[in-house]
């Protein structure tokens, strides 16, 4: 709460996956509407969030109930991210494969399109194909 009240250059680093949640909204809605602010976005987000309404340079967004204007500078850092990428996901599947007999993936988090071609990719690997689970649907392991 100091930080909204202080006066003067600062850097403000608060880590939420896709601004949703924690601390980084009360950073944001105390900062968002000032236009000699900057917010940075940083890796990946999702659509209808509220980071990725923020990266996208929406004129406003909704936080904690309230729509506010979106006037801070907006910069997006590419590159970055919290996440492995496919040939990452790729090495460890195999070595789990190798060392483990792990027969089937469920791959449950990411965007419809990334699943399915995380989906292609691992395939090599598996005994059966990996399963993209569908909402509601009961699998057996």
């Amino acid at each position: 709460m100091a930080l909204n009240h202080r006066k003067g250059p600062m850097l403000i680093i608060a880590a939420s996956g896709m601004c949703e949640s924690g601390r980084v909204l009360h950073h944001l809605k105390h900062s968002i509407e000032n236009p000699a602010n900057t917010v940075a976005i940083m890796g990946f987000q999702a659509e209808h969030t509220l980071g990725r309404r923020i990266r996208d340079k929406q004129p406003f967004v909704r936080i904690y109930d309230r729509e506010y204007s979106l006037r801070a500078n907006v910069e997006v850092l590419e590159g970055l991210s919290a996440h492995a990428d496919v040939n990452d996901l790729r090495w460890w599947y195999e070595h789990m494969a190798q060392t483990t007999g792990i027969g089937q993936a469920f791959l449950v988090h990411g965007e419809p399109d990334s699943l399915q071609g995380l989906s292609q990719v691992l395939k090599d690997f598996c005994d059966e194909d990996p399963i993209i689970p569908e909402r509601g649907k009961v699998y057996e392991v």
